[in-house]
């Protein structure tokens, strides 16, 4: 099992341009899809923990990452894997990136599969999970991590340690999961962090809290 320690071969293929570029062209087909009444292949393609289970569509728990509930769900997504998925990609290299992401994406969709179907986190089971947050989410641990004397500008002009940040997005979103009912999938930003967290542990051999901690 040594094989999954041993992070990939470096090389750089720019694909955090690729995910993006493919996150607009489902959008675009799925508004195509939708403008004419058909909502079924948006369905097909959403993580309904319900249909997931029951009718064993498995492959949601991977392919609700790449849909977008709106112009600015997909913008700010989007704007977040453009800023922080580029300087991954270059510190990790191009296939690790890509494993990151898409592991840490599906593997929010199952963590989210498995609290909103078996711990009943909100009051039905018929809740629909979209969008790249979760995965997105692991990218901003992962840059903590790996950059963790960056600053990340809130609204372009405050200047804050991105652990900080990531800190403070944990603790909000933590908040917010148990307190806030709203149609943010709350439980899948904080898997994203949790499975960031468990990656550069298992993968890199990182301590995230030390390396934050015990800098001089």
């Amino acid at each position: 099992m040594s094989f999954i320690r041993k992070p990939f071969n470096y090389s750089y293929k720019n694909y955090a341009i690729g995910l993006i570029a493919v996150n607009i062209i489902v959008f675009v087909i799925i508004s195509i899809f939708k403008r004419f009444g058909n909502y079924y292949v948006e369905l097909y393609l959403a993580l309904l923990p319900e249909y997931t289970i029951k009718l064993k569509w498995l492959w949601q728990v991977f392919t609700y990452q790449f849909l977008h509930g709106g112009i600015w769900h997909l913008f700010f997504n989007m704007l977040a894997l453009f800023f922080f998925g580029i300087p991954l990609e270059k510190r990790m290299g191009s296939k690790e990136f890509l494993l990151f992401y898409l592991l840490c994406g599906t593997l929010c969709g199952v963590i989210a599969c498995g609290l909103y179907y078996y711990l009943f986190l909100y009051t039905s089971t018929r809740v629909i999970v979209i969008g790249a947050s979760g995965a997105i989410f692991a990218l901003l641990f992962a840059f903590a991590v790996l950059y963790p004397d960056a600053k990340i500008y809130i609204w372009g002009i405050l200047p804050m340690p991105a652990p900080l940040l990531i800190l403070i997005y944990a603790a909000i979103e933590l908040y917010s999961a148990f307190f806030v009912s709203d149609n943010t999938a709350h439980a899948v930003h904080l898997a994203g962090l949790v499975v960031a967290w468990l990656y550069v542990r298992i993968r890199y051999g990182i301590k995230p809290l030390k390396v934050w901690f015990n800098r001089r």
